[in-house]
């Protein structure tokens, strides 16, 4: 076998694509096309569609794709932490049953980690699911879970011993969503989107082969689906644009696009727009003022930082490395740029920064902004948590004095019911 190198690689991309590529065709037999052909995602393994190339090597076949405005297989949602997640702890029957749809983007997921009572300390689970007969039975609530309102599966984190330690009585799990047993109701947040929910699961039940991993394995694979979101987390995040080109392959996946972006489409904003800040300076006039300019190179520089800290993850990827802390360093880096560049907004807008709608700045994107950048500080893990990682993991400093940790999960004290 020839070695692989780039150009041998972005040769044999290209002339597939010139051979195979039709925009008549539908999106979901074009993207059942790219999967036999092993090119929807090629650092996948060889036996579950992919070719097992490097991250670089992956980099050029999406190069190749942008270069003739290919479509590509669907990467919006959750389903992408599914995928990774199966395909670092699931089984064959799991990985064949869901992984192909996952790709087509037949199927759409969420993640049920959070509970009312257990956010940041997702260890702390009390979502319980009960082994009766030949059926995982589960009983409990979920929160702050997008897509829930259209997903198919939920990724659940859920207690299977009460009398194990805390991370030791959890196990993972894939939720029938559409069953009757699970109640999705949709959250109205303050700045007027409705992208998460709570989900209510009473007596739900799950079929022992759809437990990921094995009993009490909860924490450590909810810790790599984690891992690959925090990651995602970071400044050089691509969100899905439609291409707009004719074509029914097109016009198809628009309306996926669309669909399946209504619940982040304020994403944007909670990352508080640094790339608006020299726009908006010069349209009002505060570009002149020296102590503006001096507060939005500082924000730049956050940013560029940022961007840094993303490409030593990629790095880190590329040679193999697993998933880890890099992950916690870039959210808390885009936490942190977001803040300042929501105060930067207030400053070059004053009091007009709280007007929405068609009176605000930027028809009221600048108050978007200032309303939605708390929600990064929060999502995938709070700065709080982010902090305990890298002060551990990357500071190797002592652990904080825990009482929760050494004893059975019914014996700690909490503030739900069990």
């Amino acid at each position: 076998m020839s070695e692989l190198t780039e150009a041998s690689v972005r040769a044999e991309v290209r002339a597939w694509l010139e051979a195979n590529f039709d925009p008549d065709l539908g999106l979901v037999e074009w993207r059942n096309k790219l999967i036999d052909g092993g090119w929807a995602a090629p650092t996948w393994p060889v036996e579950w569609f992919g070719k097992g190339y490097s991250d670089p090597l992956g980099r050029v076949v999406d190069e190749e794709f942008d270069r003739i405005g290919a479509v590509t297989v669907c990467r919006v949602g959750i389903r992408n932490l599914a995928a990774a997640t199966l395909l670092a702890h699931g089984t064959d029957l799991q990985r064949e049953k869901f992984l192909r749809r996952i790709l087509t983007g037949e199927d759409t997921w969420c993640q049920l980690f959070s509970e009312p009572g257990s956010g940041s300390d997702m260890a702390g689970a009390t979502t319980r699911a009960d082994l009766k007969g030949n059926k995982w039975v589960v009983n409990g609530q979920k929160v702050w879970t997008t897509s829930a309102h259209h997903a198919q599966y939920g990724l659940l984190l859920a207690r299977t011993d009460w009398d194990e330690v805390k991370h030791k009585g959890l196990s993972f799990f894939i939720l029938d969503i559409e069953q009757a047993g699970v109640d999705v109701q949709p959250l109205r947040q303050m700045n007027g989107h409705a992208s998460f929910n709570q989900v209510f699961m009473t007596d739900a039940e799950i079929s022992p082969e759809f437990m990921v991993g094995a009993p009490g394995e909860g924490w450590k694979i909810a810790t790599t689906t984690l891992m690959h979101e925090r990651r995602g987390a970071d400044s050089l995040r691509r969100y899905a644009e439609a291409k707009e080109r004719p074509g029914r392959i097109y016009a198809e996946e628009k309306v996926e696009i669309d669909h399946q972006l209504e619940p982040y489409k304020w994403y944007p904003q909670r990352g508080g727009r640094a790339d608006l800040l020299i726009e908006r300076a010069r349209e009002t006039g505060k570009i002149e003022d020296p102590a503006i300019r001096q507060e939005i190179a500082k924000v730049l520089t956050m940013l560029k930082t940022a961007e840094w800290t993303a490409l030593r993850a990629r790095a880190a990827q590329d040679q193999g490395r697993p998933q880890g802390p890099e992950g916690s360093l870039g959210k808390l880096a885009a936490s942190n740029v977001a803040r300042a560049a929501a105060r930067v907004h207030t400053e070059i807008a004053g009091a007009d920064a709280m007007l929405t709608g068609e009176d605000g700045p930027m028809e009221g994107v600048i108050a978007e902004v200032l309303i939605s950048v708390p929600a990064i500080s929060i999502a995938g893990g709070t700065d709080e948590i982010q902090r305990n990682i890298i002060a551990e993991r990357v500071l190797k400093m002592p652990k904080e004095t825990r009482v929760d940790t050494d004893r059975p999960f019914r014996d700690v004290p909490r503030n739900t019911v069990s």
